[in-house]
């Protein structure tokens, strides 16, 4: 039995049996006929299901995300737009467009193929693991579900051990939508436990990771045994580039918003700020004056809540040490308590590359700023980094802007914006380098569980092809003249 307890006053909000071991072949069996049956449903009847889930969330979104806010420590705001509010247009959006994306789609076929036709096929793959994180454990584990569903499999989803009442929360909602039996099953287990491993040894059709870059790293490396097809949404590092022609008052609301949002544990947070030096210190200046008007505490409607990981709060703290022993100046609303995950938004100032809060992913309420002086130094310092999720730009030159946006590396980019790319479920999401591998949402999200069937259909009224033997001179000669005709 596992409790799960909230970060916020450790008051368990769950108690949940753990999955066995020797349950795991029965639910990947489970599955497996579940799939059979859910896989030839029309998409129109998969989508009804979808439009079924989706008025629940519309119907009960405030009292989902007063669970989600228990379980993670986020307000309760937050939890509505950025996990119930976001599934919400995940699921709307493919409404509209799974049909387009996922119907047979007929391709040319060169001249000499005629009176053959060609045509893609877009199949289910079968059994998808979907392993969620604890940051935005209903949206990063409901997008991927969703997602895999709609394009005809069944999942097994592996939650956060973080985050467990979570869920148990999407496996309680399954149920109560009627959905197929065993279509989603959940997996529950402790830190260190092995489960996941065992999950993967039993050979899914695919993997979906969210999480860190060093656990993703072992996912691949495991799965690269069975080659399984793995998607891999991992950590990021982004920069946020501020040009002395930007509108600050925007520029630095932006700052501490991309920071401190979800008290800074996001995978798009602005976890590096680029200044130009003639603005840098009016820019500290106002995210200063910004910080200190940050409402935290526990309240539905507070600007922050609490950070959800214990372990986090120690990788925070670290990051935060070895930058003033480097040098960086420290600015905050209030002294760092020990044992209590409320972390007050940190502004730190005076920082390099030679920082461990500039370096590694930090994943918490930490904001640091570094000066520049020319667009090419800028540019250098943003991609000097391992990873590549997300960047950020902001200045009134829209040709800087696309001419910067143009050399980052990075897999989504916002213009004088943050972290919004993510929420628009047209665009497709993920990284480069360390940041992972793979896309979702938009058409991508549905193209990644599907095998894409290339299928090319002859009359079959010839007796034969002029490329099957037997061989000639005079075959050769024809060949020759084709080629001539058409690629000359």
């Amino acid at each position: 039995m596992i409790e799960c307890k909230s970060p916020i006053n450790s008051e368990i909000i769950a108690t949940i049996n753990s999955t066995k071991p020797d349950d795991l072949e029965a639910i990947y069996k489970d599955s497996a006929d579940a799939f059979r049956i859910w896989s030839h449903l029309s998409l129109k009847e998969r989508l009804k299901y979808m439009q079924s889930l989706r008025k629940y969330l519309v119907e009960m979104g405030d009292e989902l995300s007063r669970e989600i806010s228990k379980a993670t420590g986020k307000p309760v705001i937050e939890a509505y737009t950025s996990e119930v509010l976001s599934v919400i247009e995940a699921i709307k959006y493919y409404e509209k467009t799974a049909e387009d994306t996922l119907s047979t789609k007929k391709v040319s076929s060169p001249l000499y193929f005629k009176p053959k036709k060609s045509y893609v096929e877009y199949r289910p793959l079968g059994t998808v693991l979907v392993i969620s994180p604890w940051n935005f454990p209903f949206n990063l584990s409901m997008v991927p579900v969703i997602s895999a569903l709609i394009a005809g499999n069944s999942v097994i989803l592996k939650p956060s051990f973080e985050t467990l009442a979570v869920g148990k929360l999407i496996e309680r909602m399954f149920t109560a939508l009627n959905f197929p039996k065993k279509i989603v099953q959940v997996v529950y287990a402790n830190s260190n436990s092995g489960l996941g491993e065992k999950l993967i040894d039993l050979k899914p059709n695919k993997i979906f990771f969210t999480g860190s870059t060093a656990t993703g790293k072992k996912i691949l490396k495991q799965a690269s045994e069975h080659l399984i097809p793995v998607e891999l949404e991992l950590g990021g590092k982004d920069p946020m580039i501020v040009f002395k022609d930007a509108n600050l008052e925007r520029a630095s609301s932006a700052a501490v918003w991309g920071a401190f949002t979800n008290s800074g544990q996001v995978c798009l947070s602005v976890e590096r700020a680029y200044v130009q030096e003639e603005i840098y210190d009016e820019f500290l200046s106002l995210v200063k004056a910004k910080i200190g008007e940050l409402w935290q505490g526990t309240e539905p409607y507070a600007d922050l809540g609490c950070m959800t990981s214990d372990n986090q709060v120690s990788i925070v703290k670290s990051h935060i040490e070895d930058a003033k022993l480097k040098g960086a100046e420290l600015y905050t609303k209030a002294e760092m308590i020990d044992n209590n995950k409320f972390i007050s938004p940190v502004l730190l100032s005076g920082v390099n590359h030679d920082m461990l809060v500039m370096r590694e992913e930090t994943f918490g309420p930490v904001l640091p700023v570094m000066k520049f002086r020319y667009e090419d130094e800028a540019v250098e310092l943003a991609n000097d980094s391992i990873y590549g999720l997300g960047a950020s730009i902001f200045t009134s030159d829209a040709n800087k802007a696309s001419r910067v946006s143009s050399k980052l590396n990075a897999g989504v980019i916002a213009i004088n914006e943050v972290i919004v790319p993510v929420a628009n479920m047209a665009l497709p999401f993920g990284g480069v380098k360390a940041s992972g591998m793979g896309r979702y949402h938009g058409k991508e999200g549905l193209l990644s569980f599907v095998n894409e069937v290339g299928i090319v259909e002859d009359t079959g009224i010839k007796n034969k092809e002029i490329q099957w033997f037997p061989y000639s001179k005079n075959k050769m000669n024809l060949f020759k003249k084709m080629v001539k005709m058409l690629y000359s």
